[in-house]
């Protein structure tokens, strides 16, 4: 008997579901492998999309860590894939490979709102709503990683503590610096910002990971609160 299992395209899905928007929307972290697997292959095949044989290479080797021992060969085999997928895979997987490989001293150093500025600015003046980004911070104060956390409206009372230090946490991170954006294009910290600063460096304290700076970013100009208000330290 045939098998009766419809297959869908990827345009098939519901918009937000779709893979690549759903990455947008919620942050890469969000995805499952396979759909991680289907934004690197782009598109399937003829009545399998590519979420479906991102799932057939996780099945045929036996997860991500069966992947990255694949050859490139082995890899062309999986019906869906070909040359050109697997080289995609395969570079993805040597970038991370680089990445996991980098040693604390190719870490940036953050040591100025300048610093941080080079880090954010470029893409945070950009945006068109108040986005709230961490950076977390070893102990000599290199970079960790960079977190988008908060989209709209910012203040005290909407934005939790519990989620602004969570990835510091995970990370083990020993400070954080919190970066957000103000769309208008004028720097200058409002009385919500301030507030909202005071309440985060207080929370730090309580979890002896200390709010480092918290960086306002306009248009080709950024303002330190901590150079700004250096009472709330």
């Amino acid at each position: 008997m045939a098998d009766q299992t419809p297959h869908y395209r990827i345009k098939d899905i519901e918009t937000s579901q779709r893979p690549r928007e759903r990455l947008r929307a919620q942050g890469a972290e969000a995805l499952t492998h396979a759909e991680l697997l289907a934004i690197l292959l782009r598109v399937g095949k003829q009545g399998v999309n590519a979420v479906q044989i991102g799932q057939r290479l996780l099945d045929r080797f036996g997860g991500l860590m069966g992947m990255h021992r694949a050859t490139f060969v082995e890899l062309c085999d999986v019906s869906g894939v070909g040359e050109a997928k697997a080289a995609q895979i395969m570079a993805a997987i040597e970038l991370g490979r680089r990445i996991s490989s980098l040693s604390p001293e190719d870490r940036p150093a953050i040591a100025s709102p300048e610093d941080v500025a080079d880090h954010v600015q470029y893409k945070m003046m950009a945006l068109e709503q108040e986005e709230l980004w961490v950076l977390l911070l070893d102990s000599r104060n290199r970079l960790l990683r960079l977190e988008p956390l908060y989209r709209g409206s910012l203040n005290a009372s909407s934005v939790r503590p519990a989620e602004v230090f969570k990835p510091g946490i995970r990370a083990n991170a020993a400070a954080l610096i919190i970066a957000h954006n103000h769309p208008s294009g004028d720097p200058s910290p409002s009385p919500e910002d301030i507030h909202l600063t005071r309440m985060l460096i207080e929370a730090g304290r309580l979890l002896e990971m200390p709010i480092l700076d918290h960086v306002v970013v306009g248009v080709n100009r950024i303002v330190s609160i901590k150079s700004m208000h250096p009472d709330l330290w």
